[in-house]
């Protein structure tokens, strides 16, 4: 499907396709990046031929990149993990995780990251399809509490506590395996949601959702833009 358009940038979670299936992706051109959690990960995605890293932060929302070990314990915070990464390999490095406002953009870009991604503050963005009961989430005293959990995928993402997540523990060993998990939670979750509660759904966010805001997102990239200025 990628071939037919040979877009400029591919990126990719949890590491890089086979050898032959990247060397396809880079004959058209394209840029290749990869999301580290750890300095031996970015090493890694660097020797097997990333032109870029994503260095993601234990603050970041959502899916969790690691792919070498599921030792969580191993992760790092964003601005540890940063200059680690930049100091141990020599292309460019992006920083992700609690980057939410002008001034973590304008933080991550002293310390030496070459771009930022930004996740969770475009979620209240009207051209993102969050649900109402995501952005009811978001918009209260609830996203301040976050974990990560394997409760709806398999795999550990960070997303608001709920019910499910406080009732269950947030990482259970008992819950099938990536992406198994989330057909086994469906029925529940849809259920729940036709009442209007997001007790068994996943809520998405990082650590810091301050950064949220109901704007276009042409708007608030321009907004964050301007800590690349500083």
């Amino acid at each position: 499907m990628l071939a037919k358009f040979k877009p400029e940038v591919v990126s990719f979670h949890f590491g890089l396709p086979d050898e032959t299936l990247l060397l396809e992706i880079k004959s058209w051109g394209s840029k290749v990046i990869s999301t580290a959690t750890t300095v031996e990960e970015a090493l890694w995605l660097e020797a097997r031929g990333a032109d870029a890293i994503i260095a993601q932060g234990l603050e970041a929302g959502g899916h969790r990149g690691h792919f070498l070990s599921e030792d969580l314990t191993e992760q790092l915070g964003t601005f540890s993990l940063l200059p680690q990464v930049i100091a141990a390999v020599d292309i460019p490095v992006i920083a992700a995780g609690g980057i939410v406002d002008v001034a973590t953009v304008r933080a991550a870009m002293v310390m030496g990251a070459s771009a930022v991604q930004v996740g969770t503050a475009y979620l209240l963005c009207p051209e993102c399809n969050t649900s109402s009961i995501h952005r009811e989430a978001l918009q209260s005293d609830a996203a301040q509490h976050t974990a990560l959990t394997n409760l709806f995928s398999g795999r550990p993402a960070r997303g608001i506590v709920n019910r499910f997540m406080a009732e269950m523990g947030p990482i259970n060993e008992s819950v099938p395996d990536f992406p198994l998990a989330s057909s086994a939670v469906a029925g529940l979750r849809a259920a729940a949601e036709r009442q209007g509660f997001g007790d068994f759904s996943p809520l998405w966010c990082g650590q810091n959702a301050s950064g949220c805001q109901n704007i276009p997102a042409a708007e608030l990239t321009r907004q964050l833009a301007l800590g690349l200025m500083g």
